[in-house]
């Protein structure tokens, strides 16, 4: 009997441990800024990008972004750069979707391409660009 309460002890603490591992999921989206210039590009991508952890892929090919939802816990943004580069598509740099958001409220009319090396931690006020 001491050894069914033992066991019946140890398959819960198991079966807790898995639920707890399951509920640490940490879904994120990282935005990629590519060299995607059309929809057949961005076909390719939903088509074909896979990666560990890999929930969603969405492409504007007017920023040139490919936003990817994906579990941190088993992926990273450097995680998903082989499958850009398997599809032949350029990778500039990535962003997290916060970062993204921050960077289109910024009010350039541009792509994102365009903004390598351009500072936006500063202010507009009073001058032009």
């Amino acid at each position: 009997m001491k050894k069914i309460i033992i066991l019946a002890v140890a398959l819960f603490a198991i079966a807790g441990t898995a639920v707890a591992q399951k509920a640490a999921k940490q879904i994120v989206t990282t935005v990629f800024v590519t060299d995607i210039d059309c929809e057949g590009c961005a076909k390719k991508i939903y088509d074909n990008f896979y990666g560990k952890g890999v929930k969603s892929v969405k492409c504007d090919v007017a920023t040139k972004t490919v936003a990817v939802t994906y579990d941190a816990t088993k992926n990273t943004p450097e995680g998903l750069l082989p499958a850009f580069k398997d599809l032949k598509v350029k990778v500039f740099k990535h962003m997290s979707q916060e970062e993204f958001a921050k960077h289109k409220a910024h009010g350039h009319n541009h792509t994102c391409t365009d903004c390598t090396g351009h500072n936006h931690n500063h202010n507009h006020a009073g001058h032009k660009h």
